[in-house]
């Protein structure tokens, strides 16, 4: 079943550094979406990159059109959840996308995203790399065991009945999202596994996709030491909450 025509779909794409990507990850948006003829728009919300990005985000508003790629900066470095939450006000789609800039998830994904929602009714559809179908590439030993551990330990701990709830790669029924960010309090990667949480508890009604997640190919991961405690702490914290 193909997604309605009707609908529009928002991309958020939170980038810092990302000039070597971005370009790519639109003009691979673009033709996702414009294979099936669907109405959408990409907001990309910068945090005042140093390396450029905005030039080229101002360059892909030229050639797609600015209704189509809308620019969003911020004065600096201020976390992942809240240009999430920025840019879903900036959003005019029914449904919302949010997903990396770094070309770790594919935008062809996008479109059983939007089958599954057309086939199941679902207000979130759900990226996974721990489902059949789902995995990983390109990540040292080092890197699978954090990323498995942590879900383990949020599927143990909070149950959001998902198999990623660390997961980033996900579409929204825009009125869900907007409900769900008004409570949402963590920052930085413990964000994906509280919206999760805070929607379950909503009892929305949730639908997973297997994705093969491809580690970036330019650019260097932002997930570090800070950020790894910053998520202990936010499962943690919804743990003795909800």
């Amino acid at each position: 079943m193909k997604g309605k025509r009707s609908h529009k779909y928002s991309v958020l794409l939170p980038t810092y550094n990302e000039r070597e990507n971005i370009g790519i990850i639109v003009a691979l948006l673009v033709r996702t979406f414009e294979s099936r003829n669907l109405s959408f728009e990409v907001i990309i919300i910068d945090d005042n990159s140093p390396d450029g990005t905005q030039e080229i985000a101002k360059r892909l508003q030229a050639a797609y059109g600015s209704e189509r790629i809308v620019l969003r900066t911020r004065p600096g470095k201020l976390g992942l959840g809240t240009a999430y939450v920025y840019g879903l006000k900036h959003a005019s789609g029914d449904f919302v996308l949010l997903m990396d800039a770094d070309l770790s998830h594919h935008p062809k994904y996008i479109l059983d995203f939007i089958d599954k929602q057309a086939e199941t009714d679902a207000d979130i559809v759900s990226g996974t790399r721990y489902a059949a179908g789902g995995g990983v590439f390109g990540w040292d030993f080092r890197r699978k065991l954090i990323s498995c551990g942590a879900n383990i330990l949020a599927l143990t701990l909070l149950q959001p009945k998902v198999s990623d709830s660390t997961g980033s790669f996900r579409l929204y029924r825009k009125t869900l999202l907007s409900d769900v960010v008004k409570d949402v309090t963590s920052r930085g990667y413990a964000f994906q596994m509280e919206m999760m949480v805070r929607a379950r508890k909503m009892g929305a009604k949730i639908a997973e996709v297997p994705i093969i997640f491809v580690d970036r190919l330019y650019g260097c991961s932002k997930l570090g030491g800070a950020e790894i405690w910053m998520f202990l702490k936010g499962l943690a914290w919804l743990f003795v909450t909800t």
